[in-house]
């Protein structure tokens, strides 16, 4: 059998049989399989953020960007990073003191039904398109690296088995104790992979004088450009604080404390892979200049000794595993908990709603297969849809840190208003006077959050609001 994909077959096997113990404790009630019983420590709240990070995009989508813009592409990671950190030092302890399992829960919890229907739609949309997004980014790995054994759909169909079965068997036990594995093997893989594609080109200093405008290409700015860099800061930023994979995560921490370290202790371990995934791409860069990006990088992978290829395309397809694991089952917790369990089977016991979790994670699996492989184009597309996080992230805060300016109406009508600016930015051009949608979602999603304020004379619950003031104390 080829090394390669012997490495990778031994992967998917060791992750099943951590599912399978993580099924044991997944299996005590609903809250184990969602939450992990709510008991997450801060190391695996650590690599279970960092694991929803580290996604294809995060590292097979850094070294092709790295490719054409240099080493600057790692700022994408270094967001992402950044939205751990504040994530930590604002909210995760008080989602996790909150005791709410979503956004749209809580949304209905301080304000209204139509806050919680919409939020919901919202947030099931997004993370549809994201988890879409893992299964194209799985198939391409093991299609591009593995070509004699794998096509796109093959490689996709094979991702999606192993996202569903892992989730399915163990939930967010499964996600948080798998991350231990892929974490670790992340960071070994992309370190030995980024160390031997460099060597394999002479050196740094080689590989400079080989690619033309080195000096900007090696620069950690120019490439991409501030505007872009701080683009991806405000959409990582805004969507860790509300998206419901990092939400979920803060929830089932087992205290307060353990969400907030956690958060702070995984920006850490995501911090430098953007800029270890990007040196991979210079080194393919110089390696097989004027080819598409998407062929360089498999090409300089597979050129290196069997063993080392084979532990980084398993950190590559590790990096896919571990992100799309969380948001798979962040998907079925808002249909289980907030379409089913809300407006259907409202007095289901606790085993109903764990069968019915089951049931989501498995159909909603099919479902987001069936998006990837069917729309990939419009799916990537949509990756702008986590702009979309801005309302959340407005109403989080607002409900948080100033009750006193809450409504009724604001959760409802601020997320209308952010579904509405990312349709018209989408379909009308003329709009678009910001340089990207995100700075365009938080400035009309402010005024319209103030806005309420001044003209909605029923405010939000704000006597269980008020109750916050001990949160982290």
């Amino acid at each position: 059998m080829n090394i390669q994909l012997l490495i990778v077959v031994l992967y998917i096997a060791v992750l099943f049989g951590i599912s399978w113990y993580a099924k044991r404790l997944a299996s005590q009630g609903s809250t184990h399989f969602l939450l992990a019983g709510r008991a997450l420590s801060p190391a695996l709240v650590a690599v279970s953020i960092a694991g929803l990070a580290i996604g294809g995009a995060s590292t097979i989508g850094v070294s092709e960007n790295a490719y054409n813009m240099g080493l600057s592409a790692g700022w994408y990671d270094v967001a992402w990073a950044a939205g751990a950190f504040i994530m930590g030092l604002l909210a995760a302890g008080k989602y996790r003191e909150l005791q709410v399992t979503t956004i749209p829960e809580l949304f209905e919890r301080f304000y209204d039904k139509k806050g919680r229907i919409i939020s919901v739609i919202g947030q099931i949309i997004i993370m549809l398109v994201i988890t879409s997004l893992q299964y194209v980014a799985g198939g391409a790995i093991l299609a591009s690296l593995l070509p004699q054994y794998f096509n796109m759909q093959t490689g996709m169909i094979t991702s999606a088995l192993v996202f569903i079965g892992m989730t399915l068997i163990g939930g967010m036990w499964s996600a948080g104790l798998s991350n231990l594995l892929n974490v670790s093997l992340i960071y070994i893989g992309t370190i030995i992979g980024t160390f031997m594609c460099v060597k394999s080109q002479g050196g740094l200093q080689q590989i400079a004088l080989a690619i033309p405008d080195s000096a900007k290409y090696f620069s950690p700015i120019k490439g991409a450009g501030m505007g872009t860099i701080m683009a991806w800061m405000a959409v990582m930023i805004t969507q860790t604080l509300s998206a419901q994979g990092p939400v979920q995560i803060a929830c089932g921490a087992k205290d307060a404390r353990a969400a907030r370290n956690g958060f702070l202790l995984g920006g850490l371990l995501i911090l430098p892979i953007g800029f270890l995934s990007a040196l991979m791409g210079i080194a393919a860069r110089a390696a097989f200049p004027g080819i598409q990006a998407t062929l360089a990088l498999p090409k300089i992978i597979m050129s290196l000794d069997p063993v080392v290829a084979g532990i980084t395309l398993a950190a590559l397809w590790a990096a896919d595993v571990s992100t799309a694991g969380t948001l798979l089952l962040g998907s079925a917790t808002l249909f289980s908990q907030d379409i089913w369990k809300r407006f259907i089977q409202k007095n289901m016991d606790d085993k109903q709603y764990l069968l019915v979790n089951r049931l989501a994670v498995a159909l909603l699996g099919i479902l987001t297969y069936w998006m990837a492989a069917s729309v990939v184009g419009i799916v990537k597309t949509l990756v702008i849809g986590l702009s979309l996080t801005t309302a959340f992230t407005v109403i989080f805060l607002f409900t948080v840190f100033a009750p006193g300016l809450c409504r009724k109406n604001s959760a409802f009508y601020t997320t209308l208003v952010g579904i509405i600016v990312l349709v018209l930015w989408q379909f009308v051009p003329a709009i678009r006077i910001l340089p990207h949608v995100i700075y365009l979602e938080w400035i009309v999603c402010l005024i319209t959050f103030l806005v309420i304020t001044l003209f909605d004379s029923k405010p939000a619950r704000i006597s269980i609001v008020n109750n916050l003031k001990n949160v982290n104390r």
